[in-house]
């Protein structure tokens, strides 16, 4: 449960790390004058792009509720993460490469992302427990035969028992 709720922690920072890092590695790792032009292209895409993957994994209720991503969540963004890192290193022999991967996981986060959210959205969908146990949610239509804005009232009565005899 603590890594899912590290990554929910840290996708707000990586919005702006992940941009930096990009620089930061264009500087450390003496690349050429055309990867600079790749990365002024790239900070804005990064930081925007994880900003919307962040609002669309904040926008459903269990992660809201249990302050936690769910496993593919962090498989996912685990995946871009290292993969945006690995482009800031800047080494010619397989940058491109790993650049077109970049690219493939990000389309594929964003219909994940966006699947993930219909589903939760969808009226009567099994939600999931922080344990990973899927329940229905209760209805929320009065009972049949309960008048509309009237409460169901139920009367109890309790026997005693004389604990003497």
């Amino acid at each position: 449960m603590w890594v899912r709720r590290a990554m929910y922690g840290w996708l707000i920072p990586a919005a702006f790390v992940l941009p930096a890092w990009l620089l930061i590695g264009w500087i450390a790792f003496g690349a050429s004058a055309w990867a600079l032009l790749w990365v002024f292209l790239s900070i804005p895409i990064v930081f925007v792009l994880q900003l919307v993957f962040t609002f669309l994994v904040r926008a459903r209720g269990t992660v809201r509720a249990h302050r936690a991503v769910s496993w593919t969540d962090v498989a996912g963004f685990g995946a871009w993460h290292v993969l945006i890192i690995a482009l800031g290193l800047f080494d010619p022999s397989w940058w491109w490469p790993v650049f077109f991967i970049t690219v493939a996981v990000g389309i594929a986060m964003f219909w994940m992302l966006l699947s993930q959210l219909w589903s939760e959205a969808r009226p009567g969908a099994t939600l999931r427990t922080s344990a990973g146990a899927a329940y229905i949610p209760p209805p929320t239509d009065a009972a049949p035969g309960a008048r509309a804005g009237e409460p169901e009232i139920f009367v109890i009565n309790e026997k005693r028992t004389d604990e003497r005899s």
